[in-house]
Parts: structure tokens; sequence; C-alpha cells
């Protein structure tokens, strides 16, 4: 089934309820034919005890999003994804606004998918340059 760019956001954030996504505020936020956006607000909620934002929520943002990706060309009835490894390099401090990751996709095979996640913040600066993989397997 092909959803619409706007059913296929809505579908995804709906996804979100009662999840770490929601958690973290992560909104998914643009889609396109190789790549998926989703920002989180940068608050106290997800800083370091100094004040800035932290790593690990940077980290769940962008294996979010990569996550989120994989699925989108598949078939959930009869598969699922599962993250198997994300490396993340923090380049920029950030204490407030938003930040983006885009996951675009490196390798797209039906087993394995190969991601480069970019994550910015509000005036476009590279904040993390991320790598996730991912594998499709069948449910059961």
């Amino acid at each position: 089934m092909e959803f619409s760019k706007d059913r296929l956001l809505e579908t995804a954030n709906a996804a979100c309820k009662n999840t770490l996504m929601e958690t973290l505020n992560i909104e998914i936020c643009d889609v396109g034919v190789d790549f998926l956006v989703a920002k989180m607000p940068v608050t106290s909620k997800v800083y370091q005890p100094d004040g800035v934002l932290h790593g690990g929520a940077t980290a769940a943002l962008s294996e979010s999003v990569g996550s989120f990706a994989a699925h989108i060309f598949i078939d959930t009835s009869k598969y699922f994804v599962r993250g198997t490894e994300i490396t993340a390099n923090h380049l920029k401090s950030v204490t407030s606004g938003c930040i983006y990751a885009k996951a675009t996709f490196i390798h797209k095979g039906k087993t394995t998918q190969l991601f480069d996640i970019k994550v910015t913040n509000d005036e476009g600066d590279l904040v993390s340059s991320c790598r996730l993989s991912t594998i499709t397997l069948p449910k059961k």
C-alpha cells in the first residue's frame, strides 16, 4: 500500500505515542524517496548535567529517524526492523531551539540497511554525524 507524504507523516507520528519518541518530543517532519527527517526540541529534558544537549538524546533521535526510514519500505505486517549498530560523532554543543536529523540511505538491501544521519541545529550547523545499520527480519 502506497501512502501520500502527508499520510505517511501522520502515520509515523501516530506510531510515536507512548514511546521514547513521545518522551523526547521527537516529530517526523519530512520524508522523500530516500530520506526521512525528524526534529527534537532541545530543553532541559534532554540536557547533560552541565546544561547542554546530551549525546545520548542525539543518538536516540538518530536511531529513531533511521529506523523509521527503514520501516517505510517494508511490509510491516510481515517484517520488523531493528537497529544493529549506531555511531555518533558529536561536533557542536546545543542549548536551545531544535535539532533536526536527516537519515539518508547509503544501502537499501532486503535484509540490511545503512543510513547516513546528519543532525543540524536551527541555523543549519552540523551538530552530529551518525551512521546507523538496521536489519529487517520476518515476523514469526
